[in-house]
C-alpha cells in the first residue's frame, strides 16, 4: 500500500446559526459554477476520531436497536474506521464565492472539522431510485427531506 496525502480545502464552522464550510482562499476559485445546485456532497475528515487505535477498529458491534448480530465497521457510517473519511449531502442555504462560505442548515460534522472536497449533487449520478437495504434499517426514512423528523435517538443502543 502506498501513502496518500490529503490537503484540506477548508473547515466546518457556524455562521448566523447555520452550519458553514469556510473554503481556504487558495481553493475559492473552485466554487465557481456551484450556484443553482440545491445540494452538495461534502467530503470531510473526522479528525475527532483520527486515533491510531480507532483505525484498527473493524467490529462495530450492535450499534442499532434492530440489529440482531454484530456489524462490521463498513456496514455503518461511524467516523471510527480505518480512514475517518466521511461524506454528507447538504442542502445549500447560500454560497458566497468571494468570501469562500457555503451555508447549510445542517452538517453532521463538528466545528473545526477539515473539509477534503466538495462535489455537486446531481440526481443523474448520485440518486438511486430504489436502493435495497437490510431489514434492520428498512424502516429508516427514504430521503434526506423526511429524515429530519425521524427519531434517530431511538435507533441507537448507546
Amino acid at each position: 500500500m502506498s501513502t496518500i496525502e490529503l490537503n484540506p480545502i477548508g473547515t466546518v464552522s457556524e455562521r448566523d446559526g447555520l452550519s458553514a464550510i469556510e473554503v481556504a482562499e487558495a481553493y475559492r476559485p473552485g466554487l465557481r459554477g456551484l450556484d443553482g445546485f440545491s445540494h452538495l456532497i461534502i467530503v470531510w475528515w473526522a479528525s475527532g476520531a483520527d486515533e491510531p487505535e480507532y483505525r484498527m477498529f473493524l467490529d462495530a458491534g450492535m450499534p442499532y436497536r434492530r440489529v440482531e448480530s454484530p456489524l462490521g465497521i463498513f456496514a455503518t457510517r461511524s467516523p471510527v474506521r480505518p480512514n475517518p473519511l466521511c461524506i454528507s449531502v447538504v442542502d445549500v442555504a447560500g454560497i458566497d464565492t468571494e468570501a469562500g462560505i457555503i451555508r447549510t442548515p445542517y452538517l453532521d460534522a463538528e466545528l473545526g472539522t477539515p473539509v477534503i472536497d466538495i462535489k455537486p449533487y446531481t440526481p443523474s449520478i448520485d440518486r438511486v431510485d430504489a436502493p435495497a437495504v437490510p431489514d434492520w434499517c428498512a424502516h429508516w426514512p427514504r430521503d434526506v427531506e423526511t429524515s429530519g423528523g425521524f427519531d434517530w435517538g431511538d435507533e441507537f443502543r448507546f
